[in-house]
């Protein structure tokens, strides 16, 4: 028998907002482990004690985003239409079942205006990550790391090619170091002339020309293999393989080397957070002479597929066909001929000593159709100063330890990145400029936090 539904119902109830939300719900689960009261300190010095009209409370204004992050709700707008008819949402904001929900553009301006400049997202994630390593869920023996693109809101049409300086970054800062020092250092024992002029922070900065947008100046060109064009961010993620907890999050523009901030983010992690950090697995990315000098210097084992470096030149005779002897230190060609040490050779990530025959011993060689190329009068080679600590790193590759780390990076940082972008909107952006595209990624790697906070609690 049909039954035709007359008229609306008028039936009266006795409900208050707590009895609607399920006891098992995550939303509580979140307010029992995180006590948000924190916000309160960090951000009391953006409003007046006596002036002005009451301003909508910060805590609420932090979980309205949150919400948006954690239920993957990219616009604003639809965040406040979902809050009016979640009773969840309404309990984890402290508002009434009756109460008005915050209006979408009022929490986008405040977080626009009240909250630009400041490190709030930053306090928070990290705040959130200090619970997890209270229970336990962080111990820093194997830590991974590695970057994906996030979209820009920048169109194609917003493209220009400029004229910029070059910038001096902390990165290339160290390497400058490290030349410095190496030269000084066979300058003293005679091996090669001094310089004519030392490297300087005063130096006139070097002008490239870059593509950039008109729209988002911040943003970066991404040119990699296998990857979109146009206008991106990169999102690079550190996590520590116990849990899966994200312990680092850092935003370059899309075209910065993976490699370029990372000795930093190591230091952020070991000096900010205290996490001692025992092993690092990384992708080839981050091989680099630098990077492995730097975390032998911390005592950090370091795993990463070694980068592809083989000799492109079309000679017979590589390397592999020159002795080294190290008392000397010189290099003994095929036909007996010494090669010595000439110069500290320097170039975007690296620094060599370069090892070159006399032009009048390669004129007159058996071999030099296979050592030479046609535009070369003398054979060179380059060792970079860094080698041997290189060479040990990798000593290591293809053990047991090495495949495991490695896949552990694979399923921990692709797979989070790939949650992200599905369900914790790290697929694109709305705003512009390099602090806005942090927060963004702040805010998506402090849900994921969250959620793995929650699932390894109730396992406990």
């Amino acid at each position: 028998m049909m039954t035709e539904q007359m008229g609306t119902q008028l039936e009266m109830y006795c409900y208050t907002i707590e009895d609607l939300v399920p006891e098992d719900n995550e939303f509580r689960k979140i307010a029992a482990l995180i006590d948000f009261s924190f916000i309160y300190d960090e951000v009391r010095h953006l409003y007046s004690v006596n002036m002005g009209r009451p301003s909508i409370d910060p805590i609420v204004l932090v979980k309205y985003l949150l919400i948006g992050f954690l239920k993957g709700i990219a616009s604003e707008r639809q965040i406040e239409q979902e809050i009016r008819l979640n009773n969840a949402y309404r309990w984890f904001l402290g508002i009434g079942l009756f109460a008005r929900v915050p209006d979408h553009s009022t929490i986008s301006q405040l977080r626009r205006r009240k909250l630009n400049g400041t490190d709030l997202f930053r306090k928070i994630f990290e705040r959130i990550l200090w619970v997890c390593m209270e229970n336990g869920l962080v111990d820093g023996k194997l830590v991974l790391t590695d970057s994906t693109h996030v979209k820009a809101n920048a169109s194609k049409k917003s493209e220009i090619k400029v004229q910029v300086e070059k910038q001096a970054l902390a990165y290339w800062k160290r390497l400058n170091e490290y030349e410095e020092a190496e030269r000084r250092a066979l300058e003293a024992e005679g091996k090669i002339a001094p310089a004519k002029k030392r490297r300087t922070s005063k130096e006139k900065p070097k002008i490239i020309q870059k593509t950039t947008s008109t729209t988002d100046p911040d943003a970066g060109l991404l040119n990699r293999p296998g990857k979109p064009g146009g206008m991106h961010y990169l999102d690079h993620q550190s996590i520590d393989a116990r849990h899966g907890i994200i312990v680092d999050v850092a935003v370059t523009p899309g075209n910065v080397s993976d490699c370029i901030p990372y000795i930093e983010r190591i230091d952020y992690i070991e000096n900010n957070l205290n996490i001692d950090i025992e092993t690092v697995a990384v992708d080839s990315g981050y091989d680099t002479s630098l990077i492995h000098k730097e975390l032998e210097e911390r005592g950090i084992t370091i795993f990463t597929p070694e980068k592809d470096t083989s000799d492109t030149s079309k000679t017979e005779f590589g390397r592999e066909y020159f002795s080294y002897h190290e008392g000397s230190d010189i290099f003994i060609c095929p036909n007996g001929t010494k090669l010595k040490l000439n110069r500290l050779q320097r170039n975007e990530s690296t620094i060599t000593r370069e090892y070159k025959a006399d032009i009048k011993d390669c004129k007159t060689c058996p071999y030099r159709e296979k050592c030479l190329a046609p535009s070369q009068t003398s054979r060179r080679i380059q060792v970079n100063i860094f080698e041997a600590i290189v060479k040990e790193h990798h000593a290591q590759d293809g053990l047991a330890e090495y495949k495991d780390s490695l896949n552990k990076r694979q399923i921990w940082c692709e797979g989070t990145f790939g949650t992200q972008k599905r369900d914790n909107n790290l697929r694109y952006l709305y705003r512009r400029g390099i602090e806005a595209a942090e927060t963004h990624c702040l805010l998506s790697a402090t849900a994921i936090n969250l959620k793995r906070l929650i699932r390894c609690t109730a396992c406990s």
